[in-house]
């Protein structure tokens, strides 16, 4: 299931906002690793909208 938008651009904005390359790279995996395993959001339980798009 897609992500809502906001959680993208949150994502997004996150890695975006690392200055060193390892902390960039820690953060790309953590990303994956949630949308890997779902129910997480930026560390957080998250429960999947139906509704995303």
């Amino acid at each position: 299931m897609e992500r809502p938008a906001y959680q993208r651009n949150d994502y997004l904005h996150w890695i975006g906002r690392s200055i060193r390359d390892a902390t960039r790279r820690k953060r790309i995996d953590q990303m994956l690793e949630e949308l890997k395993a779902g129910g997480v959001y930026m560390g957080m339980a998250h429960r999947p909208n139906k509704q995303a798009r």
